[in-house]
């Protein structure tokens, strides 16, 4: 029925028609007959050449259509080129006979090695909360089928063919810690077909696995999250799964904004489940991760270290500007916020972040910041109360008074108003009121003169009331300094400390993240 050139022409042609056909279905929007159905966006976009038509459709099928495609798609191959023609025959040839169902192995009793590579494309997520870690991959899998073999002399040297992933068989391996509730879909792409058996197949994924994150050292904490993949239904007895290579690649990966790669090491286990007695074995690869701390730093470290710096400073504020409290309770307010700020980020855990918590002998951050804020308010209330003690307090105990107002306010440099540093005033009594002494009066016996002082006996007495109630006031007033002077000596005491404190604790934090 004509030669290879009619029949190249009527190729030609029919595909012409086909094109026509593809554009008139789309424009009335009607989809053409089944199975040319995926045909026709070939032809439409003009991907379809002459020597891949009858690869694309197989010879039964080109039957069932009828006319006009059954003259053309069962037709001789000579429309075809050399190429094209050895191609469709080694197809017809491989799968004349083949399955897809059963394990392509020769002996059943012999074990598939299959080997898994994994090059990491891009981290898209981190979910700490729900601990679900999203990544982008390029899954290979290689293996050897026993069925699909040729002498490459027989076909004109053609050594490898690419077919649709959907026609080989495939091994059912899957990510076991999946944290996605939909089911697994295998992507449909080709795989490379080599004369000897040689399957490989590359396929991307993106997976959504479970990571147990642990923030105890927020922000400058690492996290190790493992991707296990393994067959779900052969043992190890069937199927050897085995990593290519001791870790995954990172040769194509995009950097993250958040979170630095250290490396993706591959582990083989193999394990016995409860639910089955067999032997199965897996890959893991463990992604190594150490968050990026800069953002943090600037955005929650930092206010989070100025702002314990101001709570020593209510201590150096004095009594009378009636703010030393409201600093103190502005700064603790000030640190919870900061506190609810990082618990709507973090997950809840049983650790606590190192942003509010070193560990180790240093203490919980901001923990301790907190309670050194708590203490700190608290014991500037009990200073001005020492402030405000008013005259009918008692004196000054002699031990505060020898060790508070002498050595410890001479080394901490509280001095009286143009008293050199260095030198305190000494201490002194409290004089008590005396009587008026009558051993200095004149002399005993009548007294002859009318207008001496020894007759006005009333005034000589409103006299000492008088002296004995300025001597009263003065002691009540220097009581009073007194407390005043040993409330400043606490204060300026506690601003050492405190301030000593919250500068320790920041530079600790502060050189963690540096």
């Amino acid at each position: 029925m004509g030669g290879p050139k009619f029949w190249k022409l009527l190729c030609t042609w029919v595909m012409e028609r086909l094109r026509m056909l593809a554009h008139l279905a789309a424009s009335v929007a009607l989809p053409p007959p089944e199975p040319a159905a995926y045909l026709l966006p070939h032809f439409a976009a003009k991907t379809l050449s002459c020597s891949t038509l009858f690869s694309l459709l197989p010879r039964a099928e080109a039957r069932a259509l009828g006319p006009p495609w059954t003259p053309l798609l069962t037709g001789p191959l000579e429309c075809l080129g050399a190429e094209g023609r050895l191609a469709h025959k080694l197809f017809r040839d491989l799968f004349a006979n083949y399955t897809s169902a059963l394990r392509p192995v020769a002996d059943t009793d012999q074990a598939l090695n299959v080997t898994l590579e994994v090059t990491l494309s891009q981290i898209i997520d981190m979910d700490e909360r729900n601990q679900v870690l999203t990544l982008y991959l390029w899954i290979r899998q290689e293996w050897t089928d026993a069925y699909l073999r040729w002498d490459p002399d027989t076909y004109g040297g053609l050594d490898a063919i690419r077919i649709p992933s959907s026609l080989v068989w495939r091994p059912d391996i899957v990510l076991y810690n999946k944290a996605d509730a939909q089911a697994p879909a295998s992507a449909s792409t080709n795989v490379v077909l080599r004369h000897d058996g040689a399957v490989r197949w590359d396929a991307p994924a993106i997976t959504r696995s479970s990571c147990r994150v642990d923030v105890s050292a927020f922000p400058f904490d690492a996290q190790g999250c493992g991707l296990t993949f393994g067959s779900w239904t052969h043992g190890g007895h069937q199927l050897d799964v085995g990593p290519l290579g001791g870790a995954a690649s990172l040769a194509d990966f995009v950097e993250n904004v958040e979170w630095r790669v250290l490396g993706m090491p591959a582990r083989r286990r193999v394990l016995t489940y409860g639910c089955c007695s067999e032997l199965y074995p897996d890959v893991t690869f463990t992604l190594l991760l150490r968050r990026r701390a800069a953002a943090y730093v600037c955005n929650l470290l930092l206010p989070c270290v100025l702002t314990s710096l101001l709570a020593p400073l209510a201590f150096h504020l004095p009594v009378d500007s009636g703010e030393k409290v409201s600093l103190s309770v502005t700064v603790l307010l000030a640190l919870t916020v900061f506190q609810l700020i990082l618990a709507e980020s973090m997950p809840p855990a049983e650790s606590v972040p190192l942003i509010r918590g070193l560990r180790g002998p240093q203490g919980k951050y901001y923990m301790a910041t907190m309670t050194m804020v708590t203490f700190s308010t608290a014991l500037t209330i009990l200073i001005m109360n020492l402030h405000y003690c008013g005259p009918s307090a008692r004196p000054v105990p002699a031990w505060a008074r020898a060790l508070l107002l002498g050595r410890l306010a001479r080394g901490l440099c509280v001095r009286e108003q143009g008293e050199p540093c260095g030198q305190s005033r000494p201490p002194e009594s409290s004089p008590s009121p005396q009587p008026p002494d009558r051993g200095t009066g004149p002399p005993a016996g009548p007294c002859r003169e009318p207008r001496c002082l020894c007759r006005q006996e009333a005034l000589l007495r409103h006299v000492a009331t008088i002296a004995n109630a300025f001597h009263s006031h003065r002691a009540a007033q220097r009581r009073h300094e007194d407390w005043k002077r040993l409330a400043r000596v606490m204060d300026r005491f506690f601003l050492g400390i405190f301030f000593s404190m919250a500068l320790v604790m920041s530079l600790l934090v502060l050189v963690r993240a540096l």
